[in-house]
């Protein structure tokens, strides 16, 4: 199985890559290249910083195009990881309004309660559904590691799951082939384990 760590430049990629090959992957490839992500059998989309720097970087290698093509167009898995996850939604706005890729019917904004400790960082509990893919296996409450300043929300059906910190708030969705955690599976320990496996195997 060939997986892709889509490369914009910007993204937790070493240690997703120790996650990958401790669950036994040994062929991954990081790329920003139409061919390359064509012939993958999992496309991973990361990310940490700035949703607007992230897309101009995504947009000059013209990944928009080549994921809308591969994922939207030609179904194949993807999953987005912490800002990876947010730039599959709509828009930000971090640093001014900025239009994210447009895979799912969402968008995110910044924590807005001024008793919460922001960014929000570290181990919290969500919500799964018991018939989740990503979730097979783990408890109906699981915890993941966060580090994050903007939340994702929707009112649209997403299949998402929900994770509170002053308010809930998308902590992971799946749509179809398309896949977000707003989480940091690669820092997650066995439950982020678990999850990258079930991404693996069953999208």
């Amino acid at each position: 199985m060939k997986i892709v760590i889509a490369d914009y430049g910007m993204g937790n990629i070493k240690s997703i890559i120790s996650a990958l090959n401790y669950l036994g992957a040994d062929n991954i490839v990081v790329s920003a290249d139409y061919e390359t992500l064509k012939i993958a059998d999992k496309i991973i989309l990361p990310g940490v910083g700035s949703f607007r720097k992230a897309m101009i970087q995504i947009r000059e290698n013209n990944l928009d195009k080549y994921l809308e093509e591969l994922a939207v167009e030609n179904n194949k898995p993807l999953i987005g990881i912490c800002l990876g996850m947010q730039l599959l939604g709509t828009s930000s706005t971090e640093d001014g309004f900025t239009e994210g890729l447009g895979f799912v019917n969402a968008h995110c904004i910044k924590f807005d309660n001024t008793d919460l400790k922001v960014p929000h960082v570290g181990f919290n509990q969500l919500k799964t559904d018991s018939e989740s893919k990503l979730y097979a296996g783990l408890p109906n409450e699981s915890d993941f590691y966060f580090t994050h300043s903007y939340k994702m929300v929707s009112e649209n059906e997403i299949n998402q799951s929900y994770c509170h910190y002053g308010s809930d708030f998308i902590a992971s969705f799946e749509y179809n082939n398309i896949v977000g955690v707003q989480f940091h599976p690669e820092l997650s320990q066995k439950n982020g384990l678990r999850l990258l496996k079930n991404f693996i195997e069953k999208f």
